[in-house]
């Protein structure tokens, strides 16, 4: 049986949080997982990742199938709308996650 790369992922940062931005998105992307959410609720990512100051954000990584490889992340947060191919009918906000992962 052929392996088939999950279509979604999705990391929640914890105080590891280089595992996620680093680590696993390598791995990820390197398996074809073609998106992958990193829930940053707390806002532990480095700067480069969550900009100066530091905020909860949803970064979503998406696969450039003619590269193999992801692309610049749409970062989230506050009210605006998450679109998903893979979870059709979402309809919840980068603040609605966010939020309650912190609560």
């Amino acid at each position: 049986m052929a392996y088939t790369a999950p279509p979604l992922v999705i990391e929640v940062v914890s105080t590891n949080w280089r595992d996620d931005y680093l680590t696993k998105l390598a791995e990820y992307e390197s398996i074809g997982v073609q998106k992958y959410w990193i829930a940053d609720y707390a806002g532990l990512g480095g700067v480069r990742y969550l900009g100066q100051p530091k905020q909860p954000m949803l970064s979503i990584y998406a696969m450039d199938r003619a590269a193999a490889e992801y692309g610049e992340p749409l970062q989230l947060r506050g009210d605006t709308p998450i679109l998903s191919q893979v979870l059709t009918g979402l309809s919840v906000t980068a603040e609605q996650i966010l939020g309650q992962m912190a609560g």
